[in-house]
Order: structure tokens, then sequence, then C-alpha cells
């Protein structure tokens, strides 16, 4: 008999960031497996606040509620905070109406910050189990983006909550073994049974097998036969982009290169800016794509870039190098050496790993790239493919996490 399940995010189908898309496939498939969902999400579009989804839809057989927070967007941090603010508001209105509701689970995420805290109060209101998907950690990111002062009381008051969420959550599903180290770190008594370490995989599921000139996106784009190096997904103030820009202006002259930026974020404008400031031709910026179409968009590059904050290993975990390994593509990876982006390039060979600032070494990875495979018909790395299938495989890791939701012993 299958389960009854709240899930609680703000964002999710048909929102085109990577939570959305990672919660869209645990919940189909804990559907399809039998289990009734309901899901609280925001009416609103995560990078386009402006557009509004259905309030109230079923979508393969889940019950999707959307709360009408504010929209004012991610254009300063008072903004942000107020939307953030009133959707957990909202959220504590609509589980107060909840509360003679019978759920077994409650599966909560980590944006925005304190939204799983209320979702662990609800659940021991209700006496059910709580299940805690941690993307990233609070209050940890907000004190290295300088939204919060370390030390400060609301630092504090955000890592009490966090902790109280760790303590009683019934399973912890952390994304890789450095973040898991940190909840125990944080929370040193906590059992450590209950912390199952299962990465993301990617939202690709399907390629783009032809010749990479044919490529639809690229030929819509006039990318031309220009060697593609690509950074697609959230510009999240977390993970600098200023030695990729960098390399972008010091190759401005070399016609061989185009760099794009998809998507949307909070350094998409010093992307915009810089370009401007710097009169670069050889960057241009385009919106999110939609899933559908996300084979295509990747698929028209020639090298994927990853990003990572020195300060944010374990803390939070990009994702894009799933996608990048999944279709083939050669990955650019600009971080610090210990993460679990070079855990697993460095068990692939033909990837580019430089570190923040190592701008001389880019350029020349970059010109030794382009000078290897500029006249080839196709830049791939069977390697990265075979490696992200044999490790990443959506299906092995969708049911990997069911399974262990299912062994939940229902109150």
């Amino acid at each position: 008999m299958g389960m009854k399940i709240l899930v609680l995010s703000q964002t999710f189908w048909p929102d085109t960031v990577s939570t959305a898309q990672h919660l869209h496939d645990l919940t189909v498939n804990l559907s399809k497996r039998g289990h009734q969902i309901d899901l609280i999400t925001s009416i609103r579009n995560y990078e386009s606040p402006k557009n509004k989804f259905k309030k109230v839809e079923m979508y393969e057989n889940i019950r999707i509620i959307r709360l009408n927070n504010t929209g004012l967007g991610k254009s300063n941090k008072l903004f942000r905070l107020l939307d953030f603010l009133s959707f957990n508001l909202l959220i504590i209105i609509k589980l107060s109406s909840y509360l003679f509701r019978k759920y077994d689970c409650v599966i909560g995420m980590t944006s925005p910050p304190l939204l799983s805290y209320i979702g662990v109060i609800y659940s021991k209101i209700i006496r059910s189990n709580f299940v805690y998907w941690t993307m990233d950690l609070q209050p940890e990111l907000s004190i290295i983006a300088n939204y919060v002062k370390k030390d400060s009381f609301f630092a504090k008051s955000l890592q009490k909550k966090g902790d109280y969420i760790f303590r009683h959550s019934k399973l912890i599903f952390a994304l890789d073994k450095y973040m898991k180290e940190h909840i125990i770190k944080r929370q040193p008594h906590i059992h450590q049974d209950k912390i199952k370490v299962i990465p993301v995989w990617p939202v690709v599921n399907k390629e783009f097998k032809e010749h990479r000139l044919k490529n639809p996106f690229r030929i819509q784009n006039n990318f031309g036969s220009k060697i593609v190096v690509m950074y697609s997904g959230n510009h999240s103030v977390m993970h600098p982009i200023d030695t990729l820009l960098e390399s972008a202006k010091e190759l401005k002259s070399d016609n061989r290169f185009l760099f794009v930026h998809i998507g949307g974020g909070v350094r998409i404008k010093e992307v915009k800016d810089f370009k401007e400031k710097h009169q670069l031709d050889n960057i241009i910026t385009l919106a999110y794509q939609p899933r559908e179409n996300i084979h295509l968009s990747l698929g028209s590059s020639d090298i994927q870039v990853v990003t990572l904050g020195n300060e944010c290993v374990g803390y939070t975990h990009p994702n894009k190098i799933y996608g990048a390994l999944f279709l083939g593509k050669p990955v650019l990876y600009i971080g610090p050496k210990n993460s679990h982006i070079t855990d697993i390039l460095s068990k692939i060979k033909g990837n580019i790993l430089v570190s923040h600032g190592e701008k001389d070494k880019l350029v020349k990875h970059l010109t030794d790239f382009a000078n290897a495979h500029f006249n080839t018909s196709n830049i791939a790395l069977e390697e990265n493919t075979n490696y992200a299938l044999n490790h990443f495989k959506p299906s092995i890791l969708v049911n990997k996490m069911i399974d262990e939701i299912e062994k939940i012993e229902i109150n």
C-alpha cells in the first residue's frame, strides 16, 4: 500500500531551475510507485516572478497547490528576503489548514531558508516522518554570499533552526560526502545512518548525435564553427566567474572561441556588464532553455563550464557536471582542488581543471584545446559519457532515493 506524502518546495514543474527538475523526477516516480503526492509550491516562475503558473492542478497524479507569494525578484537582497518571507508565511497559513490531514511522510527542500524548519514542526504536530533533501546548507551559504553576517543573531538563529531540522528528520539526503561531513560536524551526535549520500542526476534524457555543426540550437544562435565554451544554468553568487570572464577578454582576438552564458541568477548581470565594459563580441547571453531542449542547448557546446566557490565545498553542489558528462562534453572546472567535482574528474582524462585566479593557465588550456580539436567533426569524450552512465544514471539514483523513503516506518 502506497504512502500519502506531502512535499514542500518553492519551485516545481514547469519551472526550469535545477531543484524543480530534480524534484519533478522524484515525485513523478514516487507517484508511479503508487504513492499519493500533494505538493505545495510557489505560483511564480523562479527567474521571472511576473510569470505565474496555475494555482491548483493535477499533474502525473500529483496534486499541486501553488501559493501567491510576492514576486519582487532577485534584483537586491531586500526583495529576495521579502519573497522568501512571504512564501514561508503563506506555507504556515496553508499548513495550519492541514492540521487534521494525515500524511505518512513530509519531504522538505532547502529553499527558501526555514521552509523545512516549518515542515519539521508541521510533521511533528501531525505525527508524521520528515525527509530532508539538502540541496545546500544554511547559514553557511548566506554568510559566504554576504547576505548574513557571521556570528550575527540572524546567522545563529538560522544555524539553530537548521540543526533542529537535522535532529528531527527521519531521513536526510546529502548530495556528496563533503556535505555529509559538514552535517555531522554540526551535529556530532546525529545518527549517521539516517544521512544517505545520493547525488543528483543529469536532467538530460536524450542526445543530439549528428554533426556538431548541424545542431539546431547552434544554427539558431549563429554559433557557426566556433568552439563554444558554455556556462549553462544558475549564475550563483557563490560561484565566481571572474577567471572565465578574464579569459574571454584575453582571447577576444582569437576568433575560434565563443563564450556562451545560458540561464539566470545574480551573476548573469555581471556577465552582461563585463561584456559591455570591454566590448567583447565573443561573449553572448541567452535565457534558460526548456527541459525538452536542454539536449540541444548543452549539445551545442564544445566545452561545458562548472564553477565552485573556494569556500563552498560541501555547502552547495553544482550539478552542471552531470549533464556535461552524460553528453560527453569536455568539462572546464574552475574551483578548489578538493571537491565532489575534482573527485569525479580525477578519474577521467581529457577535462580541464584550474583554480580561481589562474587566468593564464586557463587561456593556455583553451588554446591547446582549440589547436587539438578545432578541425574535428565532433568534440566529445566517450569516457565522460561512460562514467555518467555508470555512476549517475537518473533511474538508478531516483529509485535509490525512493527505496530509502519506502523503508521509513509509518507512524
